[in-house]
């Protein structure tokens, strides 16, 4: 058997382990694949598909929790453990030095479309897409920007879910991280992916992540740029200095954004900068605005994890467009909002209701609409196996320009 033909729980088994999941979610995962026991079967199953691989070429301190992990659960439990298992822990055990907390990794995260998947573009054959990251195991390294965040997996499985929202449209992410996101873009054949960020470690490892997926990068700036439809463009974009000419020279079709909602510091640049990308276009609706518009409510209900418990508030947001029974703009034909100028989506973890409100404020007083999509599109959930991704947590926005 081999990890590409495994079914589904084998196949979440190995998709876990590539995308460095914990060791507890591995060794739950492991106990499903053995109908509630870590059998022999499938210790040899994580010895040839994941353990025996990634002793070359893996983490030395993963592989080595993980195995304590595995080794622990089956010996509490008076079950036998293979000699392979044993050998490569006492290995690590005696060979491993202390790595550093900035180490860097390679993750894969792999995509898993379900059935009824294979009619979207975005789809492959095998339905299965794995893309492979390099990230740091310092949550702060590269101002946080050199970790996968659940937001940005979030915006990816839209991406992916919606292709047709973004294919053939020139799309500009405001804070691109490790370039999950910007991948994502590519493979659904966006005309234009331009990705910044502010940190110049974070650009460097985001490039670098462009070539582990065989793309091409471009650096210079918006009026530099090759007709190389292919390439990616990496731009440093610090938001607290990047001018209006600046911003105004890259003219997206589509602006995204993940986890940017966070530091009520920097919350007034980010929202300079995502007016002046909106309104360089916004002639492009002044002449087609529909009178035939439905009135929607301006607040809505917002249920959020704050502190680890389930919160509601009223957050005074708007929709605008023709609209469905949520007050959503969407068109019904392709699912997506119904937009003739630029638009931003912007997945968000509210981690405090005070921040998020004062983006609003800002948001309203830069004359941005803000419209919550969360329950309207929801993307499919492509990464069944990752258990420590809570995608209840995050919220789907959409910003326009009044």
């Amino acid at each position: 058997m081999t990890d590409a033909s495994a079914p589904p729980p084998w196949l979440h088994l190995v998709s876990a382990f590539l995308a460095m999941e914990t060791a507890d979610s591995l060794v739950s995962l492991a106990k499903v694949c053995g109908g509630g026991s870590i059998t022999e079967k499938v210790q040899r199953f994580i010895w040839d598909h994941c353990i025996n691989e990634a002793a070359r070429k893996g983490h030395a301190p993963y592989l080595k929790s993980f195995l304590k992990k595995l080794i622990n659960e089956n010996e509490s439990n008076c079950s036998e453990v293979l000699d392979e298992l044993y050998e490569q822990y006492a290995y690590l055990m005696t060979s491993m030095k202390s790595v550093k907390g900035n180490a860097r990794v390679c993750k894969y995260i792999t995509f898993l479309f379900p059935d009824g998947c294979l009619h979207l573009p975005s789809c492959p054959k095998s339905r299965k897409l794995m893309v492979p990251l390099q990230c740091s195991l310092n949550m702060l390294e590269g101002d946080t920007g050199c970790s996968i965040w659940p937001s940005s997996l979030f915006l990816s499985e839209f991406i992916l879910s919606f292709p047709d929202i973004f294919s053939n449209k020139s799309c500009f992410e405001v804070g691109s991280g490790v370039g999950l996101v910007g991948i994502c873009l590519a493979h659904v054949k966006a005309s234009k992916v331009i990705l910044t960020d502010g940190d110049l470690s974070t650009l460097a490892n985001m490039r670098l992540n462009m070539k582990l997926n065989q793309l091409s990068t471009e650096t210079d700036v918006p009026e530099k740029f090759s007709e190389d439809q292919n390439a990616v463009k990496c731009i440093h974009l610090p938001w607290e200095s990047a001018s209006k000419s600046e911003i105004h020279a890259f003219m997206p079709e589509i602006i995204l954004a993940a986890d940017v909602i966070y530091n009520p510091e920097c919350l007034p640049h980010l929202v300079r900068v995502l007016a002046n990308l909106m309104n360089q276009r916004k002639s492009f609706s002044q002449s087609r605005k529909d009178t035939s518009e439905s009135s929607v409510p301006d607040s809505i209900w917002v249920e959020t994890k704050v502190n680890g418990a389930n919160e509601g508030f009223i957050a005074h947001v708007h929709a605008s467009g023709k609209s469905d029974s949520n007050g959503h703009g969407i068109d019904s034909h392709k699912g997506a909002p119904k937009r003739d100028h630029p638009v931003a989506y912007i997945a968000a973890v509210i981690r405090k209701v005070d921040t998020f409100n004062y983006f609003l404020e800002l948001a309203e007083q830069a004359s941005l609409t803000i419209t919550d999509i969360t329950e309207t599109l929801k993307p499919f959930n492509l990464l069944p196996y990752m258990q420590s991704y809570d995608r209840s947590s995050i919220r789907l926005f959409t910003v326009s320009s009044n």
